[in-house]
């Protein structure tokens, strides 16, 4: 829901002519008030609420910044910091009517660029109204580039632009992939949401469904697993797509039963032994190469720059804390970072935005990248028939 207001039509002479200090500073409880009222008189629809407000005061993984002008609130900024990558988003910007144009807005966005920079952040992210005009021409002059468009993006109805800005260590263009975002819809289909994405970037006939979705983690489960319905197995999700008549080969760095450890009754362990089993062997059948090694970055950005698209195990540890294994799509690369498309947006914290292209930093992908006691790392890599 990023907004601004940086827009509003007639500036006063009193704002062109400000001379008055402008105070940076982080928000405080106090500030609640004054940002309520500033919210209010900046924007009609998509507002943040008094509950909003003293929550993104106390938590974690923001940076919520005021604009103090003659010891009132004068505009405000929040960045919401996406956790366990390196990706940083512009969530609102507002400023006092009575002060727009008076260069608050600028003092604001380097604040918070500066906040963002100093939390380790390596992209800054914000969407802005189509017809914005001064807003865009801001955000351009501070060196953000557009890379997307977002349709019916506001509560008006309206578009959205999406702007980004390297904050950090710039080297060199990302290599992109055009891989359309899906999510997934139940709790337990990661997999199948990103191989669905996978096929689909490869090949513009295939048609991700919901049925197609079920159907696929129907041939891919490991029937059981800690809790609730079973993940998908990499040479399960390797065997679907084949039969989808795409290219396919699996990495996995141990050649043990996989996702075990977590199964505690042992009729339920034999069942996984035996997906296992049957997936590993079927996979020799159809001549579906299993490599027993890690797969390592150099491995998946040959594969991606060759045409592939990796599926990536990973663990949500640093995401949520949750220690799960999730599967994402590889949807781009450069020299400090591997891009992802996560399937699953975490309710009330994240928007689908911000599952996009995400940013992990080379020097954490390794530790993301491997899950449970084994540190189980695995990959497919899925190519475009023939």
């Amino acid at each position: 829901m990023a907004k601004n207001n940086v827009s509003v039509a007639t500036l006063s002479q009193r704002a062109r002519d400000l001379n008055a200090d402008v105070a940076i500073r982080p928000a405080q409880l106090g500030d609640l008030e004054g940002l309520v009222v500033l919210e209010n008189a900046s924007f009609s629809t998509d507002k943040l609420s008094r509950r909003s407000f003293r929550h993104w005061i106390s938590t974690e993984h923001r940076a919520l910044l005021v604009a103090e002008v003659e010891g009132h609130v004068a505009g405000y900024i929040l960045i919401i910091y996406h956790p366990g990558t390196r990706l940083a988003r512009i969530y609102s910007l507002a400023v006092s009517p009575q002060l727009r144009g008076s260069g608050v807005a600028k003092a604001l966005m380097m604040a918070g660029e500066q906040a963002a920079r100093d939390d380790g952040r390596l992209y800054l992210r914000l969407e802005v109204s189509v017809d914005n005009i001064p807003a865009i021409r801001l955000y351009e002059r501070l060196g953000f580039q557009k890379f997307g468009l977002y349709r019916d993006y506001y509560q008006d109805h309206k578009d959205a632009l999406r702007f980004q800005k390297r904050i950090r260590r710039f080297h060199d263009t990302p290599q992109h992939r055009s891989v359309h975002w899906l999510r997934q819809t139940t709790p337990f289909t990661c997999g199948p949401a990103s191989l669905m994405m996978a096929m689909h970037g490869l090949n513009r006939n295939y048609r991700p469904s919901q049925e197609e979705e079920i159907n696929l983690w129907r041939e891919a489960t490991t029937i059981f697993m800690t809790s609730g319905h079973g993940g998908c197995h990499p040479v399960g999700l390797a065997l679907a797509a084949k039969r989808r008549q795409f290219r396919v080969e699996v990495w996995i760095n141990q050649s043990g039963t996989l996702f075990i450890d977590g199964v505690r009754s042992e009729d339920k362990k034999q069942v996984v032994e035996l997906v296992d089993s049957c997936f590993k062997r079927e996979a020799e059948e159809q001549g579906v190469a299993i490599h027993y090694a890690n797969i390592t970055q150099n491995d998946l950005t040959t594969a991606f720059e060759a045409g592939a698209i990796p599926l990536i195990l990973i663990s949500t540890f640093s995401m949520d804390r949750r220690k799960a294994p999730h599967w994402v799509v590889m949807s781009g690369f450069d020299n400090d970072c591997l891009y992802m498309h996560d399937p699953d947006p975490e309710e009330g914290r994240q928007s689908e935005l911000d599952c996009q292209f995400i940013p992990i930093a080379r020097e954490d992908f390794d530790r993301m990248s491997c899950f449970g006691k084994t540190r189980l790392r695995t990959a497919v890599i899925i190519r475009p028939e023939g």
